[in-house]
């Protein structure tokens, strides 16, 4: 098999066109207005501004949001990754207390919260992580919560990742992003096995896990399928999939768009593999409709009964 392009950040003159499938709409409407005020009047960080997300519209719209703890600046520096990259600022320890308010006062059903990575800290940041997963259960009690958690670097890595099994989330998610030949060039600081174990740890501590991977930066059809494989054989459940999208020219360009119709492929064969849940489409981002991928079965069930109905046609 022939070895996919290298990635190149400098290739923005042979990026292809963006195509109609992409299109995404403004965010308008007074729900968006409302958690837009909100966000802001409580000083919170949402990865849906910082990670330029394109569904932050819709999100918002229904006033949901994904929030962003430990800072708003990145010890690592993904070439893929829109939030800032630098020295953090120091741990803001009544963040968790204010995440907690901004939820009850949203009203939110379902909360995401995800981080920059802390690799300075000792803890990796995973004791503000377990302080805002408590804070948020303690004034929240009806809300469910999916975490999307850094790798903690491999460094105490047991005991950080056990603080987020003690808080214990409903969905612990963490991303792959990339296949393991391109996540050197993807994931600059990180590695495709501690990635994997990290999750391991995570279901065998009896969390529901989750991770997302994005196309169009070189990978071929065979390398994602091994890597929907690798996150099975480590007890991955929910998988996410969609379009990498440049967020500046610094960034690495996009090598493809990939046509609905290759995800609506991938989304079958993760399915075939034993995925609980596929999410996989080219807007789709790792909190998007993260509030189905609570329910065990329901992603499996709705596939199956898809699968039912086309064969009684």
């Amino acid at each position: 098999m022939a070895c996919a392009p290298a990635i190149n950040s400098e290739q923005e003159n042979t990026t292809p066109k963006k195509p109609s499938w992409l299109r995404v709409k403004l965010p308008i409407g007074q729900e968006y207005k409302h958690v837009r005020s909100l966000v802001d009047t409580h000083k919170l960080h949402t990865i849906c501004e910082s990670g330029s997300c394109p569904n932050m519209g819709e999100c918002w719209g229904e006033g949901t949001a994904t929030f962003m703890i430990l800072g708003n600046i990145c010890t690592r520096s993904c070439g893929f990754c829109a939030v800032a990259t630098g020295r953090p600022l120091p741990v803001d320890w009544d963040e968790p207390q204010r995440v907690a308010e901004a939820i009850h006062l949203m009203k939110v059903k379902h909360a995401v919260i995800t981080s920059v990575d802390r690799d300075e800290l000792k803890d990796g940041g995973s004791i503000i992580w377990h302080n805002t997963i408590k804070a948020v259960k303690s004034l929240n009690p009806d809300t469910t919560i999916e975490t999307l958690i850094p790798d903690f670097k491999g460094r105490n890595k047991r005991e950080n990742v056990q603080r987020i099994i003690d808080a214990a989330p409903e969905v612990v998610s963490h991303n792959i992003e990339t296949t393991e030949r391109l996540t050197r060039q993807v994931r600059i600081q990180a590695q495709y096995w501690q990635s994997m174990e990290t999750l391991q740890l995570l279901a065998e501590g009896g969390m529901r896990t989750k991770s997302g991977i994005m196309l169009g930066l070189g990978e071929q059809k065979e390398e994602v399928i091994k890597t929907l494989e690798d996150l099975h054989k480590h007890h991955v459940q929910v998988v996410t999939i969609g379009q990498y999208l440049q967020p500046t020219k610094k960034h690495l360009a996009v090598q493809r768009f990939v046509h609905p119709d290759e995800f609506a492929g991938y989304r079958e064969i993760g399915y075939q593999i034993g995925l609980d849940y596929v999410e996989s489409g080219p807007l789709v981002r790792s909190s998007y409709h993260s509030e189905k991928h609570v329910i065990p079965g329901w992603g499996r069930n709705k596939w199956l009964q898809e699968k039912e109905t086309v064969a009684q046609q």
